[in-house]
């Protein structure tokens, strides 16, 4: 008889492959929000959506601009506007809405966890992309008790 890994090695195989895809690079030639850019890939324009996190909205078409939105996309504009970023992908490398879903780096940092480190953004663990979900709920619950960001008290 196999051993359970083994058996398990077909499957992981057909669902690994968007995560252990190569990193793709690209220009920001758009912020959108606190959670969302536009990223020139070669000669094509990708919309992208964060992993794992969750800022206010500022256009939302029937939450209207929500408190700490714009506080939330001028943290992510500091971060990544006009900047070269390699985006890394999970299990799901699409949502629902075609957007490519990424945790996006600037250099050695990782644009996700730093707008959680800054109080900017919250956890929102959508599996099956988790990889780095304990990360961002440390870094949320540093944030709030250090009163950074949106949790900075009025």
């Amino acid at each position: 008889m196999l051993p359970r890994s083994l058996l398990l090695l077909p499957l992981l195989l057909l669902t690994a492959p968007a995560a252990l895809a190569a990193p793709l690079e690209g220009a920001v030639v758009r912020v959108v929000d606190g959670d969302t850019i536009h990223v020139k890939i070669g000669e094509r324009v990708e919309k992208v959506r964060y992993i794992g996190v969750n800022t206010p909205e500022v256009h939302h078409p029937t939450k209207g601009e929500e408190p700490g939105g714009r506080e939330a996309t001028d943290a992510n504009r500091r971060l990544v506007a006009g900047k070269r970023v390699r985006l890394e992908t999970d299990v799901q490398a699409r949502d629902r809405y075609g957007r490519l879903l990424a945790y996006v780096w600037v250099g050695d940092v990782m644009v996700n966890a730093e707008l959680v480190r800054q109080g900017y953004a919250q956890v929102m663990t959508v599996p099956p992309n988790v990889r780095h979900q304990e990360l961002f709920v440390k870094l949320q619950r540093e944030a709030r008790e250090a009163g950074r960001g949106l949790w900075r008290k009025a």
